[in-house]
């Protein structure tokens, strides 16, 4: 197979053989003798091209960057930007979408949406997740964290404490994967005291948004994996190009899930969808690649038993492990090497919580965004199918 290089941003929409949009003109006007670029293929020449220049900058991300907050967010704006592009795709071209086999494509691809929001859901969870480990941190700061004062056998005994929480807790969403949904859920509906109703408002949201019991990430994407192929020639004439933005949306909409519930804790967790090398989608390198790259990272000995591949869910479990090791070590009077060392893990664990502070709630209004961007896109889709099926022939 020759090397490509996935890292310029200029690649043309025909970057690899014949592309989509030229078979179509191929095969329409193989007996002109001429032929200029119409409008609608200019649009669609250009939806693929802006999809592939983002998606080449999202793999470029270091080894640091990839995964990250920052980067998560990064890809959820890459989503959200496609996802209005290709409204607008359908707004300017309804007349076409309930056309067969239009109407066909873009209907699976809504039938796709419907899971989508399963996926936003399980992720908003999984940020929930994240605060409640969060709090276990906070709690060892507060008793490690002071610069001021000597350290106490109780505050000692605090943060051991809080450490084997986090541990436990970890555990258990391993274990399950979906106790703290559980541990949610039972707030508002078994305790009735002022208190335990006080505590559940803050969780109020979550239970809103969570997924059932018996709900499986890894089943989920599999389904919206599942029959997902490149439009066949017939089906790019047919629907005058049309075909190509809906196949690239409903790839884009699996690649973002899939990297979503990656990166996030979610219920039954699990990354073996089938990512294929299309080369008729000058996208599909960068998309390839960057499925390689997580792929990779999954495979890790440190990352295996991750309950996601967030770097910042990394930098936390890694933070807690050595400052765990260090308390274990603990004896009074401490020496001055063990000072050093525990305020070396304390600076370290408080670098992440900062970042966990700044970047979750951006990252969960993200989540909400992609969710009710899906839902928008779907419902004025079904509006143009069911208004162009009401006029008859």
């Amino acid at each position: 197979m020759p090397s490509t290089d996935n890292r310029g941003s200029s690649s043309s929409f025909s970057s690899f053989g014949r592309s989509i949009l030229s078979l179509r003109r191929e095969q329409v006007h193989s007996t002109e003798a001429s032929h200029e670029s119409s409008p609608q293929d200019l649009d669609l020449e250009a939806f693929q091209k802006r999809v592939t220049d983002q998606f080449n900058d999202l793999s470029l991300a270091s080894d640091d960057e990839l995964l990250s907050i920052a980067w998560i967010s990064k890809l959820l704006d890459v989503f959200i930007s496609c996802q209005e592009e290709f409204r607008v795709i359908l707004s300017n071209y309804k007349a076409a979408v309930s056309k067969p086999p239009l109407d066909r494509l873009i209907s699976e691809f809504f039938e796709r949406s419907v899971k989508a929001l399963d996926i936003c859901n399980a992720s908003r969870d999984g940020i929930e997740k994240i605060r409640l480990l969060q709090k276990y941190l906070d709690i060892v700061l507060s008793a490690l964290g002071s610069h001021e004062r000597a350290l106490s056998e109780g505050q000692m005994r605090r943060a051991r404490k809080a450490l084997m929480d986090l541990a436990l807790a970890v555990l258990d969403d391993k274990d399950s994967g979906s106790v703290f949904s559980q541990r949610n859920r039972s707030f508002g509906r078994h305790n009735k005291s002022k208190d335990t109703q006080q505590h559940s408002a803050g969780h109020s949201r979550s239970l809103s948004w969570s997924v059932s019991h018996s709900w499986s990430a890894a089943k989920q994407l599999n389904s919206i994996a599942a029959n997902l192929v490149p439009p066949r020639g017939n089906e790019i004439v047919a629907t005058n190009g049309l075909a190509a933005p809906v196949f690239t949306m409903n790839y884009v909409l699996m690649f973002v899930l899939w990297a979503l519930v990656a990166a996030i804790p979610c219920q039954d967790r699990g990354l073996n969808i089938h990512f294929s090398l299309l080369r008729q989608f000058s996208w599909s390198t960068s998309v390839h690649l960057l499925h390689e790259r997580i792929m990779e990272e999954s495979k890790k000995r440190e990352r295996r038993n991750s309950i996601g591949l967030l770097k910042e869910i990394y930098q936390l479990e890694k933070c807690a492990r050595q400052l765990t090791d260090l308390v274990d070590l603990v004896q009074f009077p401490l020496t001055e090497e063990l000072k050093l060392e525990l305020q070396d893990g304390v600076d370290k664990l408080a670098l992440v919580c900062e970042a966990l502070k700044n970047g979750l709630n951006p990252l969960e209004r993200q989540v909400r965004e992609v969710f009710r961007k899906i839902i928008l896109c779907r419902t004025e889709g079904l509006e143009y199918l069911s208004k162009s099926n009401n006029l008859g022939p």
